[in-house]
């Protein structure tokens, strides 16, 4: 590991430690997208932005602390397109069109639902994507770098469609996190890493300045042997 991934990883713990301790989220957080309380509340703030509003086509991660922004996207009649778990199949995201779904949105829009339902696609299928909400363990008041749960699958998903052309800068991306997750201090970020424009949380709507342009695709230096021999869209 290198010293950035060590920082990552000693904030992670940090923040999972205290929602674990706080009930703030359920027990056994740690080594993943904290499950935060109040994350209905997050996604009605969320909801309220011009940019969300405007949005036609939403790229959402298939944790559950997103599970409410993923059922109002669907509810708003919006296009939505879910990661399939580790980007595992040749196809790596789930297509959810509210118009044809025949199953209740809050089945279809979880990560056990949307197989059995929506079909896989991948970017050169897809339609260019108005907005992009991911998960988070830690966001950086001031500037918007991000701290992932660790295995770097919401940076490559945003490459893969950033290469395709379907997310660009105009493109906004937002993250709903638990108000103890969005830190007053600098925090570890790397080359092939991208940070929010909005962080969302039950009490407030901060919009981030980040300091340096998003990556303009896949830094393959950066790549994992695992990754490479487990994400049929990076061969």
């Amino acid at each position: 590991m290198t010293s950035t991934d060590d920082a990552k990883q000693a904030v992670r713990r940090r923040v999972w430690d205290l929602l674990e301790r706080e009930g703030m989220a359920p027990p056994g957080v740690h080594g993943h997208i904290p499950d935060f309380t109040g994350k209905d509340d997050a996604a009605a703030r969320l909801a309220d932005l011009d940019v969300w509003t405007k949005a036609r086509v939403i790229k959402c991660n298939p944790d559950r602390a997103q599970l409410p922004v993923r059922v109002r996207a669907l509810q708003e009649g919006k296009l939505l397109y879910m990661a399939v778990p580790r980007l595992a199949t040749p196809k790596p995201f789930y297509l959810l069109d509210p118009a044809v779904l025949t199953v209740p949105f809050e089945i279809a829009a979880t990560s056990t639902g949307a197989p059995g339902i929506a079909p896989t696609v991948g970017p050169d299928e897809m339609r260019p994507v108005d907005m992009i909400v991911c998960g988070s363990v830690a966001i950086s008041r001031r500037n918007g770098v991000r701290v992932g749960k660790g295995a770097g699958y919401s940076d490559l998903e945003i490459a893969l469609l950033t290469e395709a052309g379907l997310v660009t800068r105009d493109t906004a991306i937002a993250t709903t996190v638990h108000q103890s997750q969005l830190l007053d201090e600098e925090l570890p970020d790397a080359d092939h890493d991208f940070s929010v424009d909005y962080a969302i949380t039950p009490e407030e709507v901060v919009a981030c300045a980040p300091d340096r342009a998003r990556p303009s695709g896949i830094v393959r230096k950066n790549l994992r042997p695992d990754q490479l021999d487990n994400i049929p869209a990076l061969r």
